[in-house]
C-alpha cells in the first residue's frame, strides 16, 4: 500500500491509518474478541472454544482461529497422538490484546440490559426511518 503526499508516492508505514484500520477490522470483530477472552485462562482445544463461544459456527471458529494465528495473536499446537490433540493459546501479543480489550468486554456486559432496553424502545417508536 502506498500513500501520495504532494504528488509523491511513499510506502505505507506503521503510522498509516489504513493499516491500523485493517488490523482493527481483524481483531475487533466479535468472534475474535470472544475467542481471545476465552483463551485468557490458558490453552483451549477447538471443541472447548466451540462450546464456550455461544453462537459461533464450526466454520466461523475455524476461519477466526486461522486469522488470529496468521496475525500472531495465538498459536496452534498439534500433538501427534490418536486422535490428534490440537490446542490454541494466546501469544504474548495476544495477551496484550486481551488486556487492551478487557474494559470494552466488561463495559458490554455491564450495559447489555440497558442496550436491549434502548433497542426495544427505539423499535417501538412509530417512525424510526431516517429523515
Amino acid at each position: 500500500m502506498s500513500g501520495a503526499v504532494g504528488g509523491e508516492s511513499r510506502p505505507a508505514g506503521p503510522e498509516d491509518p489504513c493499516q491500523a484500520r485493517e488490523v482493527l477490522g481483524i481483531v475487533g470483530d466479535k468472534w475474535s474478541l470472544l475467542i481471545v477472552r476465552n483463551l485468557s485462562q490458558g490453552p483451549r482445544r477447538f471443541t472447548e472454544l466451540k462450546r464456550a463461544v455461544d453462537g459461533i459456527s464450526q466454520r466461523m471458529l475455524t476461519v477466526t482461529l486461522r486469522g488470529l494465528e496468521r496475525d500472531g495473536i495465538l498459536t496452534r499446537t498439534v500433538r501427534n497422538v490418536m486422535p490428534p490433540h490440537v490446542s490454541y493459546e494466546l501469544t504474548p501479543m495476544g495477551r496484550t490484546l486481551r488486556e487492551a480489550t478487557a474494559p470494552l468486554l466488561e463495559w458490554s456486559l455491564t450495559h447489555l440490559t440497558h442496550i436491549d432496553a434502548a433497542r426495544t424502545a427505539y423499535d417501538a417508536r412509530p417512525d424510526t426511518s431516517p429523515a
